[in-house]
């Protein structure tokens, strides 16, 4: 019997799902924008990178009568330009350049820009998730206080190294030299004081070493050069914790301005089922009480999170989980997921996608902490380990515990739904 071979695909008979849509190449110093043909006398246009020239690209789209737009971008360059086109109404894709670079015979952004609109004409562009407009804004700064905290922590490996150097043994004695005990060690250092028993005199009560080894530790051999070194470093640390302190400040506005998933009366939170360790690193306002009004669910409550994993988890996710139609599209999405390659049948390799996903490595983190926890997730952890290896039982945890925050916030959500739609039905009613 002969072979069959398969019709080519006409690419130009192919049907118009988004007949008004446009295609832009990013870059950063030039915009290449591609309208449909028949729109303009020129429908692939340069544009510059000033904000004047953002302005003059929306009113033209406008002029073209586009209502969709898709773009390809690398870096930070496509977020002024997506945020004018938002707030002109029109629908924008940010779209994965991993779908479109493996296409032949491009070889320059005016190409580019044609190819973006075509395939986004046809509906063929899936643009990448982003959440609401208040939880971008809650977003950049979480994602800035991050930044500061690896920032500071370097200064802190910078006062160990000076320590070091003039063989005072601070490490030894103390867990974190960055703690109460070991930043008043520190500070009288640095202004002067070198007996070694005056300076284990600031020793916290709550310090586990004993004064007498303190003072063993502090026994050094102190040089001006790495005194130097100490008081600079202790200097930048402690300006960066200002900074982290005015970011936290900017983040509980943004919080109390964010509208809440659920507006009714909610019952007390039930502290008695975590731990009442504090980390240096946690945000000093009530994060759980505010994340807790916003979900209408206590998530600090699943074991594994906290205040600052969660508030991370919502910043990058958004309130609202039904954008992903089922918990398994959501964990897929986070990099949680094993992605299959099949070839004839055969699985070939069953490994997770690379991905940069913060939400992705909170849960990884929330995995991790449940890893010696006497519940059930620290016993599923702990078989998986047995079976896979600890870093397949990480990622199977962290897999599960992101369908729990998954399952509970779409709960939360239909019920408030429901609760509204019920609402409007009586308000009708009794009209």
């Amino acid at each position: 019997m002969p072979r069959r071979h398969p019709k080519r695909l006409d690419v130009e008979a192919m049907p118009f799902v988004n007949p008004n849509a446009a295609g832009l190449d990013i870059g950063s110093e030039e915009f290449w924008a591609c309208v449909p043909e028949g729109r303009d006398t020129q429908p692939v246009r340069p544009f510059g990178t000033f904000t004047p020239d953002l302005y003059a690209l929306a009113g033209w789209l406008t002029a073209c009568q586009i209502e969709t737009v898709a773009m390809e971008s690398t870096g930070v360059y496509w977020i002024p330009i997506y945020e004018i086109l938002e707030a002109r109404g029109f629908k924008v894709h940010l779209v994965n350049a991993h779908h479109l670079k493996h296409v032949p015979g491009r070889k320059s952004d005016v190409k580019d820009c044609q190819w973006i609109q075509h395939p986004h004409t046809c509906g063929l562009l899936s643009g990448s998730f982003r959440p609401e407009a208040d939880m971008c804004a809650l977003r950049a700064y979480l994602r800035h206080r991050a930044t500061l905290l690896e920032h500071r922590a370097a200064h802190i490996q910078h006062m160990q190294k000076a320590l070091q150097q003039m063989n005072v043994q601070l490490t030894q004695v103390l867990t974190d030299i960055s703690g109460v005990t070991g930043l008043a060690i520190i500070r009288a250092i640095v202004a002067g004081e070198r007996d070694p028993v005056q300076l284990a005199r600031f020793r916290d009560r709550r310090c586990a070493s004993s004064t007498e080894d303190i003072a063993k530790a502090l026994t050094g051999h102190y040089q001006p050069e790495h005194v130097f070194a100490l008081r600079q470093a202790l200097a930048l640390h402690d300006a960066y914790t200002e900074q982290v302190r005015e970011c936290d400040a900017e983040i509980e506005r943004r919080f109390q301005a964010i509208m809440p998933v659920w507006p009714d009366e909610l019952p007390p939170l039930d502290r008695a089922n975590k731990h009442r360790t504090r980390n240096k690193n946690a945000p000093p306002y009530a994060a759980r009480g505010m994340l807790y009004q916003l979900t209408g669910v206590d998530l600090v409550a699943i074991p594994g999170l906290n205040a600052s994993t969660v508030q991370t988890i919502l910043s990058e996710i958004g309130l609202d989980l039904r954008k992903w139609p089922h918990a398994k599209a959501f964990c897929s999405w986070l990099g949680l997921a094993p992605r299959h390659e099949i070839s004839g049948g055969k699985i070939l390799r069953r490994s997770t996608l690379k991905t940069h996903n913060r939400a992705g490595q909170a849960f990884r983190l929330a995995a991790h902490a449940v890893s010696r926890s006497q519940n059930s997730l620290g016993a599923f952890y702990r078989r998986m380990r047995a079976r896979l290896g600890p870093k397949s039982a990480i990622v199977a945890t962290a897999h599960k515990i992101a369908r729990i925050v998954y399952h509970l916030c779409a709960m939360c959500a239909l019920i408030n739904d429901t609760d509204q739609r019920s609402e409007r039905l009586t308000e009708g009613a009794s009209l």
